[in-house]
């Protein structure tokens, strides 16, 4: 693990400009309070491709996290919450788990915590039975398992068909975010957190690996 001669924190903030915590199951209530909004998050969904930082390599997901949203007048990676003026964190008092933990002198209490106990959408809408259903069918359509098997055949075998039918879950996929925001009135800033990212951002990723 990585060990340093430095033991406190200098407030460079780089640690904050390389990505947003992963939530666990022990950050649920600072969602559930208002206290991180479900507008600054967005999951990453099972199948997706992120990047291992303990392998150094991009891997599909096993299961889906929840992380805070990049701010989109700086770095996508700089976490939404970081004051680039002072590199101070505007939630400090209610950061998350990993935040806590997460010591760059020393990445053996962070490292401990990688994907154990990570907190799910299903946990945080456990009583909203309407949006969990939509979100059920989401994933039955545009799970990134099919999606990325569709694009890697029709690479290598150029089948307009499949090709179509790739054309038609990136349209289900924009359609129901926008039925949803427009029909169940939800802040369109959630839809990220509530079904991932579109397609037409994280498809682009799926022929790696």
């Amino acid at each position: 693990m990585k060990k340093l001669f430095q033991k406190e924190c200098l407030r460079c903030g780089t640690c904050c400009k390389k990505g947003g915590p992963v939530f666990h199951l022990e950050d649920k209530m600072l969602i559930e309070h208002g206290l991180i909004p479900a507008k600054s998050l967005y999951t990453i969904r099972k199948g997706e491709m992120v990047h291992d930082p303990l392998r150094g390599i991009l891997l599909p997901l096993d299961s889906e996290i929840i992380k805070i949203k990049g701010q989109e007048r700086s770095s996508a990676l700089s976490c939404l919450f970081l004051d680039d003026s002072e590199n101070k964190c505007m939630i400090y008092d209610n950061r998350p788990v990993e935040c806590r933990a997460l010591k760059c002198w020393d990445t053996t209490e962070i490292a401990a915590l990688y994907f154990k106990n990570v907190l799910t959408r299903k946990e945080v809408l456990a009583v909203n039975s309407e949006i969990l259903a939509l979100i059920e069918e989401h994933e039955r359509i545009c799970s990134h398992e099919r999606i990325t098997k569709l694009i890697r055949t029709v690479i290598k075998t150029r089948n307009k068909i499949l090709r179509e039918e790739i054309s038609e879950i990136m349209e289900f996929d924009r359609h129901l975010r926008t039925l949803v925001a427009e029909k169940v009135k939800i802040d369109p800033e959630v839809l990220d957190f509530l079904f991932g990212r579109p397609l037409s951002v994280t498809s682009q990723n799926c022929f790696w690996g």
